[in-house]
């Protein structure tokens, strides 16, 4: 069997200084840069992942801008995405009421062909700071109930959980694209924490 070549467009929106940025960076290039300049409009990494022997997986990482949110053109830059990604800041609980927007945004304006939500994590980062602004069980229940694929726990500081979150969102964009119309909602009763499943006495911090 010859080499698969697969593209896939994700989507990383939250609001602004959540982390979106140096998340793109840290993932694409393994670089944390701790000065960023505010996104304006969009910009985007590639990331190219060798999934396995016979498929390799590019990934568009979208970095939308947070002061873009809610406008006319996110509608423009949401085309065609297989994935998104959802993020705030565990010590600002703003940035966490926020992320139902953004969802409520992303899933009025983007589906999948067969009219299913594209297939959404939420990002808790900033993990390594404390005191947290919401508990782990608000975010748990929250997730939840809006409909995403699951959440995570990370720190793009410490590059904690960023590449184990994105390897999750590939393989939800591999079952869901697989063209046989079934697998399309497979993944939603599959709900994912990485922090539960990590070994026991793991924590982010």
């Amino acid at each position: 069997m010859g080499q698969r070549d697969r593209m896939f467009k994700v989507l990383v929106v939250g609001d602004a200084t959540v982390g979106k940025t140096s998340l793109v960076q840290r993932y694409a290039n393994d670089s944390f840069n701790r000065h960023y300049k505010s996104t304006v409009g969009v910009d985007f990494a590639l990331k190219v992942v060798q999934w396995s022997e016979s498929e390799t997986v590019r990934l568009q990482l979208w970095d939308i801008a947070g002061q873009e949110r809610f406008t006319s053109m996110t509608r423009l830059y949401y085309r065609e995405a297989s994935a998104c990604i959802i993020m705030f800041d565990v010590t600002n609980v703003s940035t966490f009421s926020n992320s139902q927007k953004w969802k409520q945004d992303l899933d009025s304006k983007l589906t999948l062909p067969d009219g299913s939500p594209v297939p959404c994590l939420l990002l808790a980062n900033k993990c390594d700071l404390s005191p947290w602004a919401v508990t782990r069980e608000e975010v748990d229940r929250f997730s939840k109930e809006n409909g995403f694929s699951g959440w995570v726990e990370t720190s793009v500081k410490e590059n904690k959980n960023i590449n184990e979150s994105m390897r999750v969102l590939i393989e939800k964009m591999m079952s869901s694209s697989t063209g046989d119309g079934s697998s399309a909602s497979s993944w939603r009763g599959d709900y994912i924490n990485i922090k539960e499943t990590s070994p026991p006495g793991w924590a982010c911090c």
